[in-house]
């Protein structure tokens, strides 16, 4: 579309409106009527380690959206003359699991419980063994169960619970749905029907019964919407939320909110049968589109569903980039220190770009990234570590690469379930988020973790939001009978570029010795445990 175009199709309300609130950034992204990113804006922001628990203040999500928004209009204006008024239609999407508890006057009864924390294993274990289905220590049951287990008194006035991205759709709208895709993190679903399986929901209530709590499960956890639902209206109060000028106005659709797992398959056009993604943030975690059942329960695999709600096998890891950036920011104060100085993307794309100048095994060098804990491989807290032997090669290429390699460690433990214990056939692996940016850099080191072929899309960097906004585009735009997986592979992708990366067999090599390495150092990492 020509600038004309765009700037027409803003002003008539033609646009759809994604945004995300991840755990390092929350970003908008506006998109044109062909799926194209039109103008975006973004705000950065951190969780909180406060009295051992990771979380975010609810104040600060607001003054955080509206910082975002202000900057995606800011950029609408800069890029085309005209005000962001009105869209299409909006979606919101975040951080998926967490627990945010309110009682019925909207009090947040407890700190918001992010996914990061690891809190809950009691509760996990138990639920897992009732329902014989894999409960994560993240999911949004596990942290009712375990306050259930400790006697917490803020469940004497609990009326609801959601998630991050359910309770922004809240405030914005003054519904409490989830998408199917999200609400999969909060409790199992039943493909079937599209809602909370119903049998895992009696085995609850019965088991809380007897701990006191009487109160039905359905009662408190949002309703569930598939991909394409109407959920609801941007309120004036949400609106002026939003945008506090008063020039964003009310009545705009919202589609469902959905789990940034959900977003990321969106993104990459991974929501049919034997297609997969990996999305690599601050976490990482890889979903698998399922064509049947695993044989068994694994700890170390979730099963949720995409945001059409069909079945999906998850791998998820607590910890990814944000010990390469901790790093980025040493590298920065070492060259001011030398009268160089350098930006973070500057350290970033040296740490990135050097990896490949490293030697194949990172020279002896393991490096663990936990910066929390990390349920696959066992660690109830994070403590970042590195380790080498007297001889291994001390070069910057060799320590770059072992950061980018513990940042695929966990996923390719997990995996190895999935490929080679289940036989989990994927025809397309694709890639996305910030670990990808460097072209060629992340892609290659994981198709040799994986030994599989991994593919990375142009709209890589746009991720999550852009993922989101595709969803609000299905809701405005779909026609009758026309699925997700339709409308994405017909009026989305077709015909879209892409880079593919093969495993190369010496990179593969390399980092099966770097992984081996790697699990016979766990037990010294389990052991840093005891550094207080």
């Amino acid at each position: 579309m020509t600038c004309e175009e765009i700037r027409q199709a803003i002003l008539s309300g033609r646009t759809a409106l994604g945004i995300e609130l991840g755990s390092t950034r929350i970003k908008a992204v506006l998109v044109d009527e062909t799926h194209a990113p039109i103008a975006s804006g973004s705000h950065s922001w951190e969780n909180r380690l406060e009295n051992g628990i990771w979380t975010y203040h609810l104040d600060e999500v607001q003054t955080s959206l509206q910082a975002c928004f202000a900057d995606l209009a800011a950029d609408v204006k800069h890029r085309y003359d005209v005000p962001l008024a009105r869209t299409g239609a909006m979606g919101i999407s975040g951080m998926m699991h967490g627990y945010l508890a309110f009682d019925r006057e909207g009090k947040l009864l407890t700190p918001f419980r992010t996914w990061r924390n690891t809190i809950t294993e009691q509760a996990a274990a138990d639920l897992t063994e009732r329902f014989q289905f894999n409960i994560p220590q993240r999911w949004s049951i596990a942290h009712l169960w375990q306050a259930i287990l400790n006697g917490e008194p803020h469940l004497a006035d609990l009326a609801h619970l959601t998630t991050l991205a359910g309770y922004v759709h809240w405030l914005l709208t003054g519904r409490q749905v989830l998408g199917v895709g999200e609400a999969s993190g909060v409790f199992p679903i039943d493909s079937e029907t599209g809602s909370y399986d119903s049998r895992m929901l009696r085995l609850f209530d019965a088991a809380a019964a007897e701990k006191g709590f009487s109160v039905p499960l359905e009662a408190l956890l949002p309703r569930v919407l598939g991909a394409g639902a109407a959920a609801g209206t941007l309120t004036e109060e949400g609106a002026r939320l939003l945008d506090p000028t008063g020039t964003l106005q009310s009545g705009i659709p919202f589609c469902p909110p959905e789990g940034d797992a959900g977003t990321g398959m969106t993104a990459t056009n991974s929501v049919a049968p034997r297609t997969g993604n990996v999305s690599a943030g601050t976490s990482i975690f890889a979903m698998v589109v399922l064509e049947k059942p695993l044989s068994r329960v694994y700890p170390e695999i979730d099963l949720v569903t995409t945001p059409s709600g069909r079945p999906v096998a998850m791998v998820h890891c607590n910890n990814c980039s944000s010990d390469i950036d901790a790093w980025a920011r040493m590298l920065m104060e070492f060259a001011a220190a030398l009268g160089v100085p350098c930006s973070f993307p500057q350290a970033l794309d040296a740490i990135f770009s050097s990896a490949l100048q490293g030697e194949k095994d990172c020279g002896g060098l393991v490096s663990f990234n936990y910066v929390s804990g990390e349920p696959v491989t066992g660690l109830e807290e994070g403590r970042p570590m590195v380790l080498r032997l007297p001889d291994s090669a001390l070069t910057f290429g060799n320590f770059s690469r072992s950061l980018l390699c513990a940042a695929l460690a966990s996923l390719q433990i997990g995996m190895d379930i999935l490929l080679k214990e289940e036989d989990v056939r994927v025809d397309s692996l694709l890639g996305h988020g910030g670990f990808f940016k460097a072209k060629g850099v992340g892609q290659r080191l994981l198709a040799a973790a994986l030994n599989t072929p991994v593919s990375v899309m142009e709209t890589a960097g746009e991720g999550g939001p852009w993922g989101m906004a595709l969803l609000a585009s299905y809701m405005l735009r779909k026609t009758e009978g026309e699925t997700l997986e339709q409308y994405l592979a017909d009026r989305v992708f077709a015909g879209v570029s892409g880079s593919s990366a093969a495993p190369d067999p010496a990179d593969a090599a390399g980092f099966a010795a770097f992984i081996q390495r790697y699990k016979a150092c766990l037990p010294a990492e389990k052991a840093a445990l005891a550094l207080r």
